[in-house]
């Protein structure tokens, strides 16, 4: 298949691309789950389905922490004390608070 880029106008290369890019995907898409079935296939060779081999975590993703800090002038907003400190914190401590004054 040859494909003459220099005859080609700008709509045309837009949407070979285009086409290219979903054709991409498609192969992508397709791969995975040969993947996946081959996966499954050998995990069933031992006794195993794949989620058995896969699902052993029990690990949740972003639990949440109890927050331990109110904004005074809005109750609504809190902060956990992890991860950086929001603005209303940066303003408390810069009008002189201490990070104890905000403990609920």
């Amino acid at each position: 298949m040859s494909i003459d880029l220099n005859n080609m106008s700008k709509d045309e290369l837009k949407k070979l691309i285009k086409d290219a890019e979903k054709a991409l995907k498609t192969i992508e898409t397709r791969r995975l789950s040969e993947a996946k079935k081959a996966a499954e296939s050998a995990a069933k060779e031992y006794g195993f389905s794949l989620d058995e081999l896969l699902g052993g975590r029990t690990q949740k993703k972003g639990s949440k922490s109890a927050p331990k800090y109110a904004n005074p002038a809005d109750a609504s907003q809190t902060w956990t004390g992890k991860g950086r400190k929001p603005n209303w914190v940066n303003d408390a401590l810069a009008s002189g608070k201490s990070i104890d004054d905000l403990k609920i």
